[in-house]
């Protein structure tokens, strides 16, 4: 693996909800503060829900900079879903308070961005702790979502698949056909009758 620049201001980059069939894709970039480490980051699909709720905390806590957005299910519909995680992506990176000196994104594709330097790290949630934090920001605000939409949509019954394709999500899709907040451009729900 190549060496990381050095460099104060390094914003880690993930997304979360790049598979599921409904709701928003989101982003978190997060800036770590050089003398505060957070211990035990690493791909938040490898953390517990406890474990991850904990660091969600301790991230936000004492990072110097984090933000999250999102992109609309709408958009992903409009742009696809590639480009609506990158617009996600652009959109967390504009809304920290502190202009990194160098971004990494995981992943293979960067936003884009003018007079910002970023590398992409395939698995750099695993490897770089900027972006773990990212990953774990990213993925406890689309959980949430999706226990909200769990409330206002409960046939569908987003909160024990998160709107992933499972053969329950499946099912329940047929039974009820496309929710209000279903992407309508994904092949599962295209196909509906």
């Amino acid at each position: 693996m190549d060496e990381i620049p050095i460099a104060k201001l390094v914003a880690g980059v993930d997304e979360a909800g790049r598979g599921p069939l409904a709701g928003s894709v989101v982003a978190a970039a997060v800036i770590l503060h050089e003398t505060r480490p957070i211990a035990g980051l690493t791909d938040s699909k490898k953390l517990s829900a406890e474990r991850r709720h904990m660091l969600e905390a301790e991230i936000k806590q004492h990072a110097m900079a984090w933000s999250i957005a999102e992109a609309s299910h709408h958009e992903v519909d409009q742009i696809n879903i590639l480009q609506a995680s990158l617009l996600a992506m652009r959109r967390a990176l504009l809304g920290l308070k502190v202009m990194p000196e160098l971004v990494l994104v995981d992943g293979n594709r960067l936003p884009r961005l003018e007079s910002y330097q970023m590398r992409a790290i395939v698995k750099g949630d695993l490897y770089e702790p900027c972006i773990s934090a990212a990953s774990i920001l990213a993925k406890q605000y689309r959980d949430r979502q999706m226990l909200e939409l769990d409330r206002l949509y409960p046939q569908y019954q987003f909160a024990r698949h998160k709107g992933y394709p499972t053969e329950l999500h499946r099912k329940l899709l047929k039974q009820h056909g496309a929710s209000p907040v279903h992407r309508r451009s994904f092949k599962p729900v295209k196909e509906l009758p």
